[in-house]
């Protein structure tokens, strides 16, 4: 196998160090900055903030980030310091203060109506409303209340959690959230609250899309073995942004040999990861440079390239999966069976050229909030093998900055909010 000088190998750093202390070097090229500096809307200092969520939670009432309307970041994300606090409506139901949360890209997308058919019409079946909507699906934070049907072995009120919310609830980006039992995790105690923040919507998006989707183990990765991918080859396209960076440190804590693109400034951030081949995806040499490797058991395409490229680039794989999905924007477009009828054709003909061209299928990967998968994330993070890249971290009054970050893509993983 031959291949360019675009393709930069660290087996010696790989060597020298093990994966624990390669995470560690994340910090030193990738590191959090937090902003310090209050914007102009902000009106309290972090403690400030905190005095106010005390004072608040005492009348019921709570602040937080809404939107009114479909429209862009800037112009529709707005403060309020008058939200009622949500309450438990089932025993397996818990009421959690936020501490720090993660923006995705899925916020920014929600916001320009995104999904607006399905995720509105299941929200309104929960008996929620469309607007005003809080956006956020990630977080870490205390639990202050627990419904009856939590036992104390389980989770305590007191404990310090991470937690994920399903896309069409109410998000986390205020003061508190409910959130079921199954998506709700004690924090590994060798996280920060900064890091618990940043992982688990991503992760669990490339943890369905790789075990799911993908099969790369037993069809939970909960239960199959670390280390269980060996001889396995898979390709991340994207492997900065933050699904990305903790897809390729799951695939190397499996075992896999992991092939990735990024841009040049990113190149060494995901060799620091442990990724020994890295491409330049602006060099057009890059792919023929992935062709001359062979065939790869999953191509995972973290950078929203779609189920048209998986038949545009001379690659050959088994799997292509994107987490770029038509399914929501079809619907919107044109409604539910039209937009279905339409979903249906375009995997049906992308499947047909890649069977007939590479005998490989395309698929798609969705982010899935399983306990399963929360479980797995967690045991790879309390061993220390999967660390998030925290891009910047915004102060919880200069959110709207954070949400006009992620907006402007190209993201060297994570953007996140501190509410404290």
């Amino acid at each position: 196998m031959v291949l360019t000088n675009c393709i930069r190998f660290t087996a010696t750093a790989a060597g020298k160090f093990g994966q624990r202390e390669l995470l560690c070097n994340i910090r030193s090229l990738a590191t959090a900055t937090v902003a310090s500096t209050p914007s102009t809307n902000s009106t309290s200092s972090p403690s400030g903030w905190e005095q106010q969520r005390r004072q608040h939670a005492s009348y019921g009432k709570m602040s937080g980030w809404q939107i009114h309307a479909y429209g862009v970041p800037q112009e529709e994300i707005q403060f309020s310091d008058g939200m009622k606090m949500p309450i438990l409506k089932s025993p397996t139901q818990l009421l959690v203060r936020v501490k720090a949360a993660s923006v995705n890209p899925i916020d920014v997308a929600m916001i320009n109506g995104y999904g607006a058919s399905v995720l509105n019409a299941m929200r309104c079946k929960d008996g929620g409303i469309e607007f005003p909507l809080v956006l956020g699906r990630d977080f870490c934070g205390e639990i202050v209340q627990k419904g009856l049907g939590i036992s104390s072995r389980e989770l305590e009120v007191g404990d310090e959690v991470w937690g994920v919310v399903p896309v069409h609830l109410q998000g986390c980006h205020a003061d508190y959230v409910v959130v079921e039992k199954y998506c709700l995790f004690k924090k590994p105690s060798n996280l920060s609250k900064i890091d618990a923040s940043a992982i688990l919507y991503a992760g669990l998006t490339a943890w369905s899309g790789l075990y799911i989707t993908g099969h790369l183990g037993d069809l939970l990765g909960a239960i199959s073995p670390v280390g269980g991918g060996a001889g396995k080859k898979v390709l991340v396209l994207g492997a900065a942004g933050g699904v990305g960076t903790l897809a390729v440190q799951m695939l190397l804590a499996e075992g896999v040999e992991v092939f990735a693109t990024c841009s040049p400034d990113a190149m060494q951030m995901v060799n620091n990861l442990g990724v020994k081949y890295v491409l330049d995806y602006t060099d057009p040499a890059h792919v023929q440079n992935v062709a001359s490797v062979g065939r790869f058991d999953i191509v995972l395409d973290c950078a929203g390239k779609g189920t048209e490229y998986a038949n545009e680039v001379p690659w050959l794989y088994d799997q292509y999966i994107t987490f770029n999905s038509p399914v929501l924007k079809n619907i919107d477009a044109d409604g539910f069976a039209a937009g279905m009828y339409q979903n249906a054709l375009n995997l049906v003909r992308n499947n047909a050229a890649a069977l007939s061209t590479r005998q490989g299928l395309v698929k798609w990967g969705y982010f899935v909030p399983a306990p399963q998968g929360i479980a797995y994330l967690q045991r790879l993070a309390e061993k220390g093998k999967l660390l998030p890249v925290v891009e910047k971290v915004f102060p919880y009054g200069n959110t709207p900055e954070a949400y006009e970050r992620v907006a402007q893509k190209h993201l060297r993983g994570k953007v996140v909010i501190d509410f404290e």
